[in-house]
């Protein structure tokens, strides 16, 4: 699926309902891997939703081409096909409602992630850290700012 040639096809009331029926189309599909992304993050199946990276790439930038289409020739679209193109701003709504549930499960699971190695790299400084007694006679606990780096595998 490719965006379509260029806001001057726009010529009449077949090519401005063309446009809006594309741009509706990778909007569909944008949404479909969107939402695949979002349930399968939230199931905890994060290397299954990496795999979704590249297909949302592709639609994210066919939406921006084509959306960019339709917003340089609104005029023309407003005036052979003004239903469609309020249609399509409905649509965009739920659109967006979409995106930030994405963007705020994928910025959870993240946190997440970093919480759980931040805990893990601690809980590793603490075990290899020495055991010592400062002047008071009381245990010092290792700095977490001083921990050694630690690897990970991402074959697991």
């Amino acid at each position: 699926m490719t965006a379509s040639h260029g806001a001057a096809s726009i010529t009449d009331a077949e090519s401005a309902r063309q446009a809006i029926e594309s741009l509706e189309s990778i909007m569909t599909r944008l949404e479909e891997t969107l939402a695949e992304e979002t349930a399968r993050v939230r199931a905890g199946r994060l290397r299954e939703a990496a795999t979704l990276g590249d297909a949302k790439l592709d639609f994210a930038r066919l939406y921006t081409a084509e959306s960019g289409r339709v917003r340089t020739a609104k005029d023309a679209i407003m005036r052979w096909a003004p239903d469609a193109l309020a249609r399509l701003r409905a649509r965009h709504k739920a659109f967006e409602t979409l995106l930030r549930t994405n963007q705020t499960v994928l910025a959870t699971a993240h946190a997440v992630t970093e919480g759980i190695i931040r805990g893990v790299s601690g809980e590793l400084a603490r075990k290899q850290a020495p055991s010592t007694y400062g002047a008071s006679g009381r245990a010092h606990s290792p700095s977490t700012k001083a921990s050694p780096p630690m690897a990970l595998s991402r074959s697991l």
